[in-house]
């Protein structure tokens, strides 16, 4: 049995939540009106997994969810709203902590928690099994990158280095890296890309499982992390070095080519896949596009195994490949497809792969 705390200020929606699992025979079920009981239920109840919303009376979600991770630490499913705002908020969650999210769509209740059925109970049932991270992690990656551009900066006064040139105005020939991830993958790109330097050689870009309305919003908040510019690809855009390219939510992502320069467009999801953005996508127009030799493919925590076929096929063709190791993985189910299908070149704890990353673009 999953032992699931229900915390929600909505009478009808803990109704109407409590019903959608109870009818699954799998979980014992307690509920909480607002953050305040939420934190006293872990405490007693001692639940494997608990749904969140953020907007509650007296204790609000986060604050809920750190008090949560500081006194009995729990896996935490987000419902949060399909707005900006609602965005910010679950990125700030997922800093603190929490292991995913599902956003309500707009309308009634009862159709909302009916169109998020499926998700809910995936999510739940995964977060249940999920690795928790400590919070904040991203401290760590953004403390290093200080301390990179700290050593820079003195070799740099000592006549010891050349100061690094933007070269943004050049299109990627080198090389290109791209990133497949989805459940826990915010607060794991975090981890990566901030520790990636302002003059690093080649274009980096990610598909990240979200919707649309979460993308922009995620694509700016992690350039104010980032030393590389990123940016949410909304629309057809050169593919330069040291820029990071965001797949837009609601649409896949590929890259294709245009008078001889290598471009990133969005187009509407491909019906013939499950998960969207997808990685499948993204590494089958790589395929076609790019020397295999020339990229590197990083496969980080989710669920499922979107792009494990496709990062498969360019690691026998000449790419290098990493799949993120089930030690850090919040999720191993994306990762552990890329080993189970021998693409996985290297297997890696969080902590290294942006080490990697900067080896391999400089051989």
């Amino acid at each position: 049995m999953i032992k699931l705390l229900i915390v929600d200020d909505s009478a009808l929606m803990r109704r109407l939540l409590v019903s959608l699992f109870s009818a699954e025979k799998e979980f014992e079920i307690r509920v909480a009106r607002n953050g305040k009981e939420a934190v006293a239920e872990n405490r007693d109840f001692q639940p494997d997994v608990v749904t969140l919303d953020i907007n509650m009376p007296e204790m609000d979600g986060l604050t809920a969810l750190s008090l949560l991770m500081t006194e009995r630490p729990v896996p935490v499913v987000m419902v949060s709203s399909l707005t900006q705002e609602g965005a910010l908020a679950t990125f700030e969650a997922l800093n603190l902590g929490a292991v995913d999210y599902v956003c309500k769509p707009n309308g009634t209740i009862s159709l909302s928690v009916e169109a998020v059925r499926d998700e809910l109970l995936t999510k739940v049932r995964a977060a249940a099994k999920a690795k928790l991270r400590a919070p904040g992690l991203q401290s760590k990656a953004i403390g290093l990158a200080q301390q990179l551009r700290t050593d820079r900066a003195l070799l740099l006064a000592r006549g010891r280095e050349r100061p690094p040139v933007r070269r943004k105005s050049r299109i990627a020939r080198d090389g290109i890296v791209i990133i497949g991830v989805s459940t826990g993958g915010p607060s794991t790109l975090e981890e990566i890309l901030p520790q990636l330097p302002t003059d690093y050689p080649w274009p980096v870009l990610v598909v990240q499982h979200m919707p649309g309305s979460f993308t922009g919003p995620f694509a700016e908040r992690m350039n104010k992390l980032c030393q590389l510019e990123v940016v949410e690809a909304n629309t057809p855009m050169l593919v330069q070095p040291g820029r990071v390219y965001v797949a837009k939510g609601g649409a896949d992502m590929v890259v294709t080519s245009r008078a001889g320069q290598l471009t990133v467009l969005p187009k509407p999801e491909h019906p013939a896949h499950l998960w969207h953005p997808s990685v499948e996508l993204l590494a089958r127009s790589v395929l076609e596009h790019c020397e295999p030799e020339q990229v590197i493919a990083v496969m980080l925590t989710g669920m499922g195994n979107d792009g494990a076929d496709g990062f498969t096929e360019l690691k026998k063709l000449g790419a290098r490949t990493i799949a993120e190791s089930e030690e850090s993985a919040i999720v191993f189910g994306m990762p552990a497809e890329l080993i189970r299908r021998g693409g996985a070149g290297l297997v890696l704890h969080v902590d290294k792969i942006a080490t990697q990353l900067l080896v391999w673009s400089e051989n």
